[in-house]
């Protein structure tokens, strides 16, 4: 028996007991993306003919993390009863036949998630200018959660369980050595621990032109301070190229304001700004980590290759959340290409070139349902695009990074880090966030200028 079939089969039988209903017939379609977990679209009937949809959620066998699985189950019971919208919990358990690692079944809930669709689509004008508001209010209602059956919840320290991943990597970095900095200077007086969801993003909720329907992916919620959640939401990469602040949708007064509505309690704006900046250096950290599996041969992957040139995007946030940019800095003008013994075309030309052809004329090729070639080949044509803008800047960013770095004394950005980070070097000075900035803004440049509009 295939391993597709033994999982359609076993979530046949754990559907017949968590409803009671004979269902006859099951089938499984698996979601492109998810890093951790495996989901399945569930589609089921029962000896009536009345339909059954669910969502499955499950570990990759021989990967699973039982206690997380809990954790996550445990989560989505207590939140439901306090009211917040999430999918309800059908059956949880760390195994059952066919399925073979912990798994969760949810039911299905209908909504959107995507961006693109929630900042532009016209059928979501009606509750796109109050839906800042409204997650607001959600957050609030998650955050009166009670703790008590949530034991299995960690509460480590978010500031110091990021700086040891960032320590782990082994590769010091100016602008998260200037973060940490001033997060530790700056860290406002604790809110007393409640239930932080962890990823509270675009994304990770599904919205219908009445509001928002559920919560979703509960795999990182942790007891802790939840100004955490709030700050999460409003760091620029989940604003997927929009302009307002809170996930491209609104204000972060209308976040706050709903907030208060349902806690009695509204944060201040340096407690959401401190987060903010937490949350924004959290993802320069996550990026590069995952990065990091590409890099390090774990698994050979474009896609992660891709965030390794994308970590300078979070940095130029960083520092700009911080206030640490130099408008001043401007990247050095290209130095005139070198004369060499090959024929036209040139690099630069034959990338532009590949890239165009795949834009163009692979692509329309690519059907509906080839959805994640689509998204690989959007990569391939970002990186061509990358690879080509560096051959074009050349070497004069570098030189002049360089001589900016010796001027401070140090040999390299590590140097400079590992100073920062010994605190023989203040990173408010004026010629430390120049050559940070410039440095940040070379590498932006190249990989992806149209973030700087």
């Amino acid at each position: 028996m295939s391993e597709e079939v033994s999982l359609t089969e076993g979530v046949g039988e754990v559907l017949r007991a968590a409803t009671s209903r004979a269902v006859t017939e099951v089938s499984l379609r698996q979601f492109t993306g998810g890093a951790s977990k495996q989901v399945y679209a569930v589609d089921a009937r029962d000896e009536t003919g009345a339909s059954l949809c669910a969502v499955l959620r499950r570990d990759p066998p021989g990967h699973g993390d039982a206690d997380r699985m809990r954790a996550e189950a445990a989560c989505l019971r207590a939140a439901a009863a306090a009211g917040v919208p999430v999918p309800a919990v059908l059956a949880a358990a760390d195994t059952a036949p066919g399925i073979d690692a912990p798994y969760l079944l949810m039911n299905m809930v209908e909504g959107e998630s995507i961006p693109r669709k929630l900042h532009r689509d016209p059928e979501f004008a009606p509750v796109r200018e109050r839906l800042a508001g409204d997650l607001g209010r959600v957050l609030g209602l998650i955050h009166r959660t009670p703790l008590d059956t949530l034991d299995l919840l960690d509460d480590q320290d978010p500031l110091e369980a990021i700086e040891q991943i960032y320590r782990d990597l082994d590769e010091p970095r100016p602008t998260v050595e200037m973060g940490l900095r001033w997060l530790r200077e700056h860290r406002p007086p604790p809110r007393r621990k409640a239930l932080v969801h962890g990823d509270f993003r675009i994304g990770n909720f599904l919205i219908t032109p009445d509001g928002v329907r559920a919560v979703l992916d509960w795999e990182l919620a942790h007891r802790g301070d939840p100004v955490e959640d709030l700050g999460w939401l409003c760091v620029r990469a989940w604003r997927f190229g929009a302009s307002a602040p809170v996930g491209g949708l609104g204000t972060r007064e209308q976040l706050l304001d709903g907030y208060a509505q349902t806690t009695g309690f509204r944060p201040t704006a340096a407690e959401l700004h401190w987060w903010e900046a937490f949350g924004t250096l959290k993802w320069l950290v996550l990026s590069r980590f995952q990065a990091e599996r590409h890099l390090s041969g774990e698994e050979r992957s474009v896609e992660l290759a891709a965030i390794g040139r994308r970590v300078c995007e979070s940095e130029y946030d960083l520092l700009a959340v911080l206030g640490l940019f130099d408008e001043s800095v401007a990247v050095p003008t290209p130095f005139e290409p070198m004369v060499t013994v090959h024929d036209r075309p040139e690099l630069t030309e034959i990338l532009d070139l590949v890239a165009e052809t795949l834009t163009e004329e692979i692509a329309p090729t690519l059907t509906a349902e080839q959805q994640r070639q689509r998204f690989l080949l959007r990569i391939c044509v970002n990186l061509l695009g990358t690879a080509s803008r560096e051959l074009h800047a050349g070497p004069a960013a570098t030189d002049e990074v360089t001589v900016l770095l010796g001027e401070l004394g140090c040999d390299s950005e590590t140097e400079l880090a590992e100073r920062l980070r010994a605190e023989s070097l203040s990173y408010s000075d004026k010629e430390i966030r120049r050559v940070v900035s410039l440095a940040v803004l070379s590498r932006l440049q190249v990989a992806n200028p149209r973030y700087l509009k």
